[in-house]
């Protein structure tokens, strides 16, 4: 695993469309915060507990509550508890019916008819328990879950319930596992080539059963572009085995950020008259790290422009719908992002299908701590099974490059070779179980360097310094930053040192360093000091509207010519956040008190491009060239006096970008603009409506904000109302929220009936609301 990596992997588990394999499991469900064993049993009324629908997270909508610590968002702990009827149908005799929870936050035992199937204590892995042996067929049936959110938590916002979907599957008694394929693809060229799957099988019958394995490749216009031969083969009762086939795939399409070309494997297994059918998406592509090259795809030398991300979406916590990581990933993608850390656990499934489909790079990451923290009293028992889950999950996505194993561990400053030793022993069952990716650690400031080099690629957080100077040490050692400051940068020795060198200037111009991860890309809840209910620091907002201070990056991360104007201001009511994750207080508006006129103010243009104009209301003050000033970043000291600030940017001395910020009036109507007009009836979708104040001749207005109410009429409901303060007041979940800095973001979701719905906003100040009308079918 030392050698460079040439690696294929492909797509996903994706179950069978067919409602025969998988059910959907997410509607209908009971649920109470409190705590007794009565509550698993079949006869238990429940008809008094709330009705809410899967994903669901119980924690965000608490009051506040200094006791509960930042970690949480001052959320309190809790026990809660679900429970959902359900006749099984006759349809189900003679099948393996199993229920499969994405994610349950966390300690949680699951019940049906009052038969304990099983305790899980970690909340970020997908759990499948067997119902078949308890199942009352044809008749009324109990799932109840119970979760234990009390105790030790994460640093960061984690939620508390099934905050994942959940389903039935219903398989022939011979059948593929679940998550029972495994597809490589060791050889690959221009003309061809060669995919190897591996699928286990499994006999819960009591007879030895003789058994076909088939595959079909088939296209994204659903052709058929390949097929194995039939494979038979012998499974013991009760038992199971892997069959390994070869297949050769012509010309393939090559799987890209640019290009995400993605496959279906269609595995169909037979025995006793039977079919069981299961299909896999993968995509086909190689990726090697390389200790003086860094990353590179497809044979391409590739620089990952990457973000942290944890999971929680404002005042929705952490169930999330579907819908709401596509718009995350949408945004980022256009803002120049090719890669996605996972802080620090697995994402759902429907995430990493995303990831594939929109063309991402994944470090998928099992734990933050490993023997100390929340999974502490856990790790010994549970932590191969825990990775196990995850890498079975997850080894057929094309976008996953590497398994991370851990995250700023305690062990990495242990001067014993304890450490060490369960890295090493961690990394082997990892190559054990799935060779072909390499595996990861990140390793905080003072980490003992024999730790940070037993993995195959060493990720180093907020340590340029030190890896320019270990490169030299460790010539052999693939280096990756999987945590970067997103403006100051640390001396080596000194990580305080404040450097305003942006830490992306040094990725950029190290070939060896195979790039980075900017902690973080996006605004997260937890991890905060009171009143701040999260971090502050990210280059969007919990709402995903991009801040001032991304201009650096999306001008570095794009070949587009862009340019922005930002005006530096330590006054401005912005939180600074945390240590040397700060920045300068800026902020994009032209609007400042009456004192402030003719005061010199520092304005900033940031650009890709060579030479910037700078304009005051039509005046020239200056043209001047970028590589004069660091980071890309012109700074001009301008008297303040309202009106227009224009940048106009140039190459070869041809415009090619221009902003402006203009002076605007009070506040006198809301603009309503939704990301789609047109969604899903199916319960789930949503449709993001942002709220942008603006001034009676349509200039954004930042400076005067208002109070705004929202209802909802028709086939919808409400999700939630966020801005991008986290210093709020208000529990997450009402209706009623003042706009920052202008702006707000209102989510709300289709029910399963077809029809119209109508959201209202009445903006303080004004009776009448304004509405946008979205339409669901």
């Amino acid at each position: 695993m030392k050698n460079i990596y040439l690696i294929l992997m492909l797509s996903a588990v994706v179950f069978s469309a067919s409602a025969q394999r998988r059910t959907n499991f997410d509607f209908d469900w009971k649920f109470i915060v409190a705590d007794s064993s009565d509550f698993a049993k079949t006869d238990f009324a429940d008809t008094q507990w709330e009705d809410v629908q899967l994903p669901h997270d119980w924690n965000i909508g608490m009051k506040f509550d200094f006791r509960a610590g930042g970690s949480a968002a001052f959320l309190p702990e809790s026990i809660g508890w679900y429970r959902k009827s359900f006749k099984a149908p006759n349809s189900y005799a003679g099948k393996q019916v199993s229920i499969l929870f994405d994610g349950i936050f966390h300690q949680s035992d699951v019940y049906i008819n009052g038969k304990h199937l099983g305790f899980r204590p970690y909340g970020f892995c997908s759990v499948e328990y067997d119902l078949t042996p308890y199942l009352n067929i044809g008749k009324e049936n109990v799932i109840a879950v119970r979760v234990n959110c009390t105790g030790e938590r994460p640093r960061w916002y984690s939620g508390s319930g099934i905050y994942r979907h959940a389903w039935i599957q219903t398989v022939n008694p011979v059948h593929v596992a679940t998550y029972g394929t495994a597809i490589t693809t060791p050889e690959v060229s221009d003309d061809k080539a060669a995919v190897q799957i591996i699928t286990t099988i499994k006999n819960t019958t009591d007879k030895q059963q003789i058994v076909s394995v088939s595959q079909r490749i088939i296209d994204a216009n659903g052709k058929q572009i390949g097929k194995s031969v039939k494979e038979k083969t012998t499974v013991d009762a009760d038992s199971g085995t892997d069959v390994k086939q070869m297949l050769t795939l012509a010309n393939p399409n090559i799987w890209d950020v640019d290009s995400p070309n993605l496959y279906s494997m269609e595995t169909t297994v037979s025995a006793g008259g039977k079919a069981d059918v299961y299909t896999t998406n993968f995509g086909v592509r190689t990726f090697a790290f390389d200790a003086d090259k860094g990353f590179s795809l497809n044979g391409r030398r590739l620089k990952l422009k990457g973000m942290c991300l944890h999971q929680d979406a404002g005042s929705m916590g952490v169930a999330v719908p579907d819908r709401s990581y596509e718009r995350r990933l949408e945004i980022i993608k256009e803002y120049g992002c090719n890669a996605v850390r996972c802080a620090h656990n697995q994402p759902s499934p429907e995430f990493l299908d995303m990831c594939d489909r929109m063309g991402f790079i994944v470090i998928d990451e099992a734990f933050d701590k490993w023997k100390s923290g929340y999974y502490a009293k856990y790790f010994d028992e549970w932590w191969q099974r825990d990775i196990s889950d995850m890498i079975l999950r997850d080894r057929n996505h094309p976008s996953i490059v590497v398994w991370s194993i851990g995250n700023e561990v305690q062990e990495a400053w242990d001067q014993t070779d304890a450490g060490v030793e369960r890295a090493r022993m961690m990394q082997d069952f990892v190559h054990k179980l799935e060779p072909s990716r390499p595996a990861l650690l990140s390793a905080q400031n003072n980490h003992q360097a024999k730790f940070s080099g037993v993995t195959d690629v060493v990720g180093y957080n907020y340590l340029e310094a030190r890896m320019l100077s270990d490169h030299k040490t460790y010539p052999e050692r693939r280096f990756i930053i999987t945590e970067e400051l997103p403006y100051y940068s640390g001396e080596q020795g000194n990580i305080r040192s404040y450097s305003t060198n942006n830490p992306w200037n040094i990725i950029a111009e190290h070939d060896f360093i195979a790039g980075g991860f900017i902690w973080s890309g996006v605004d997260y809840l937890g991890e905060s000091d009171w009143p701040s209910k999260g971090w502050p620091n990210g280059l969007f907002d919990i709402c995903m509207f991009e801040k001032p201070r991304a201009a650096f990056h999306r001008a570095m991360w794009n070949e587009e010519p862009v340019v922005r104007i930002a005006v530096k201001d330590q006054s401005l009511d912005i939180e600074a956040g945390h240590d040397l994750w700060q920045w300068p207080r800026i902020a994009a508006h032209w609007n400042f008190p009456q004192n402030y006129r003719g005061l010199i103010m520092e304005v900033l243009t940031t650009t890709n491009c060579e030479t910037v104009e700078l304009y005051q209301n039509n005046r020239l003050m200056g043209r001047h060239n970028t590589a004069d000033f660091p980071n890309h970043t012109i700074v001009w000291n301008v008297p303040y006096n309202p009106g227009r600030l224009t940048a106009k940017a140039y190459n070869d001395g041809k415009e090619v970008a221009q902003y402006t910020l203009t002076t605007s009036k009070s506040a006198h109507h809301p603009a309503l603009t939704a990301d789609r007009s047109i969604i899903k009836a199916d319960g789930q979708d949503l449709s993001h409506i942002a709220i942008r104040l603006e001034d009676e001749n349509g200039n954004m207005v930042q400076t005067d904000d208002k109070m705004l109410t929202v209802t909802i009429e028709g086939e919808g409901r409400f999700r939630g109302i966020d801005n991008a303060e986290l210093r709020r007041e208000e529990p997450f979940g009402g209706n009623s929220l003042k706009s920052y800095f202008g702006q707000a973001l209102v989510v709300v979701q289709s029910t399963r009936k077809a029809g119209e719905i109508k959201v209202n906003i009445v903006m303080e100040g004004s009776e009448e609301p304004y509405t946008v009308t979205i339409t669901s079918k």
